[in-house]
């Protein structure tokens, strides 16, 4: 599925994926891990999570910077809005 890097207002429906996300069983500091942690947990969990495309399109909406969003860090984020232009 193509993901679309466009900035948008956050809505109700958009945030809808949180609901059942299995992040939101699991605590901050497993997606937000402590510099130079790995972060292959989160990336497992999140790959097992029916809400990781509209958690990635989310984060890339909103410029996250920090933490694991649908399945890719920091780093991963950035090289994807890389590649998109």
């Amino acid at each position: 599925m193509p993901i679309n890097i466009t900035t948008s207002t956050t809505t109700s429906d958009e945030l809808s994926w949180q609901e059942s996300a299995l992040c939101a069983q699991t605590g901050p500091e497993f997606f937000f891990p402590a510099p130079g942690s790995s972060t292959r947990e989160a990336k497992r969990l999140c790959g097992a999570c029916e809400g990781r495309v509209a958690c990635l399109q989310y984060a890339l909406n909103h410029d996250e910077r920090f933490g694991v969003w649908g399945g890719l860090s920091e780093k991963e984020r950035q090289n994807l809005r890389r590649r998109s232009r």
